[in-house]
């Protein structure tokens, strides 16, 4: 797999101070992580974004260090600016390759649903990423889910559909867990009509004598007020 690779500089602005960071096009970031302390970085704007786009947050990618140092990292955290929704800050995590860690992983899913195409029904995520265990050299940058076998309103596609090297990447969630199914077509004019009948229903129980009840109390209260 190629290495996606990104570049650093040592951070002395921090605080209010990285605003001119970000002024000049530039990222603050912080790295921490596998038997190391903190250390403040800046990177690139457009090339952050560009990484970003690429791996994600669960592939590894290679830091190049102002010292000539390679560091193993994954985006652990990104804070975005509450209007234009540009990164502002980063947060890299140091992982060991000789180790296994845990990261979520996306699902992305292909191909087309009978159920959805040719039956009307409309696709439903149960699950959009799950957990896994695996050494860095292996965690994916996604798993990829077909959805082809949703023929029907029956099917379902669970966990254990899902396609990964088990003796490789363990997946952290239960096998018969849902992930996708495919939900039936609403039929607005049954619903209607239910409505309908609920509506008689309430009125049924209610009854012609609260009615009159009601309508003696009123008149005898209007004959008070006179």
């Amino acid at each position: 797999m190629e290495k996606i690779q990104l570049k650093t500089a040592v951070r002395e602005l921090v605080g209010r101070n990285s605003n001119n960071l970000r002024k000049a096009g530039n990222i603050p970031a912080v790295l921490y992580g596998h038997n190391i302390g903190n250390l403040n970085l800046s990177v690139n704007a457009i090339d952050f974004e560009k990484v970003l786009r690429k791996a994600g947050e669960s592939t590894i990618i290679e830091l190049d260090m102002a010292d000539g140092a390679k560091k193993n990292v994954l985006i652990q955290d990104v804070q975005y600016h509450y209007l234009n929704s540009q990164p502002i800050h980063v947060d890299f995590f140091e992982v060991s390759m000789t180790e296994k860690l845990t990261a979520t992983v996306p699902i992305e899913f292909v191909g087309e649903s009978h159920a959805v195409k040719a039956l009307g029904g409309t696709l439903v995520k149960m699950l959009t990423e799950v957990e896994v265990e695996c050494l860095p050299a292996d965690l994916p940058q996604h798993f990829e889910v077909d959805i082809t076998p949703l023929q029907d309103f029956n099917a379902m596609i669970t966990v254990a559909d899902i396609p990964h090297d088990s003796a490789k990447v363990e997946i952290k969630a239960e096998p018969e867990e849902a992930v996708a199914k495919v939900q039936e077509p609403r039929d607005m004019e049954a619903e209607l009509a239910e409505q309908v009948d609920e509506a008689s229903a309430v009125a049924a129980a209610i009854g012609p004598e609260e009615g009159t009840d009601n309508k003696v109390a009123s008149e005898k209260s209007e004959e008070k007020s006179e």
